[in-house]
């Protein structure tokens, strides 16, 4: 259980970087947006690209974004139970959840977007919009996205079953966001 435990301290780290990157490019996507208008308002210059890149990094944000969002334990969840179960409640909720619904449906978005991204890379696709980007490369971020969010659904799970068996002790408690 240790180099299981190893592992997802490993997976975390990853997941973590993922998640420093997105967060930044909350910042970068600011300054893109805000450099865009002023050239565009203020200089009449504008282009296709500066809005595909703020497309781009969005998308990023969110499917790389999701597993770090998933190791800090703040995703959405279905409160209707989970509240009203025992810690250890909801650590057994939160392990069947990752391996019956998480692991299978991050497995098949992966294999479902892998031939939608590799037919762009082998066509070589660009956006239609004059002074567009390349597509290819943002339609790569959909299966990586799904493979760490399953990576760190395998993380948790190592966690929770060490939890359960008093190995550990994690923080996996879940506060009500206020409304």
């Amino acid at each position: 259980m240790r180099n299981l435990l190893r592992a997802s301290e490993a997976i975390d780290w990853v997941n973590t970087q993922f998640g420093k990157g997105a967060n930044l490019l909350v910042l970068l996507a600011c300054l893109v947006s805000a450099g865009n208008a002023m050239s565009r308002y203020a200089f009449s210059v504008s282009s296709n690209g500066f809005l595909e890149i703020q497309w781009y990094m969005f998308a990023v944000m969110v499917m790389f974004g999701t597993s770090y969002t998933f190791r800090r334990n703040e995703h959405v969840r279905v409160e209707i139970f989970y509240l009203y179960l025992s810690e250890r409640g909801q650590l057994w909720l939160d392990l069947i959840g990752a391996i019956v619904f998480l692991i299978p449906s991050c497995v098949l978005m992966v294999a479902l977007s892998w031939p939608f991204f590799m037919q762009s890379y082998e066509v070589g696709e660009w956006s239609m919009n004059s002074g567009g980007l390349v597509r290819w490369p943002i339609k790569l971020v959909v299966p990586i996205g799904f493979a760490l969010l399953a990576l760190q659904g395998i993380s948790e799970i190592i966690k929770r079953v060490a939890a359960l068996k008093g190995w550990v002790v994690i923080d996996a408690r879940y506060e009500r966001p206020m409304q």
